[in-house]
């Protein structure tokens, strides 16, 4: 049995062929100006696209700026609170410490006054 078999020369112009057609193909299509327009349409888009994202990156910078300035704020206000806390503190401490030495001494002069009367 024998096959009909193409020889190289009749493979490599089917070859030539096929590559010719494809790139027939995507020359029609490049020069297309449907996709022309297309691809105007989908570049102005990406452009639109990435106007926005800078301009939200811009806003959520900026909301992080804010933020951040109003925890600094909120930590100084803090600190503030904290150390009126402990003057206040500090204060009472000194009036109690007054108050203890005042019953004290009162105590102290009411034995003194009791012992010298009898």
């Amino acid at each position: 049995m024998s096959f009909k078999q193409p020889g190289l020369l009749e493979r490599q112009q089917a070859a030539a062929k096929a590559k010719k057609a494809t790139l027939e193909k995507f020359q029609a299509k490049a020069a297309d100006p449907a996709l022309a327009e297309r691809l105007t349409t989908r570049a102005a888009r990406a452009a639109d696209r990435r106007v926005i994202k800078d301009i939200r990156d811009a806003e959520k910078a900026e909301k992080k700026a804010r933020d951040a300035e109003g925890a600094r704020q909120a930590e100084r206000e803090a600190a503030l609170a904290a150390e009126r806390a402990s003057a206040e503190k500090a204060e009472r401490e000194r009036e109690q410490e007054a108050e203890r030495k005042s019953a004290r001494d009162a105590r102290y002069a009411a034995r003194k006054s009791r012992s010298k009367r009898r």
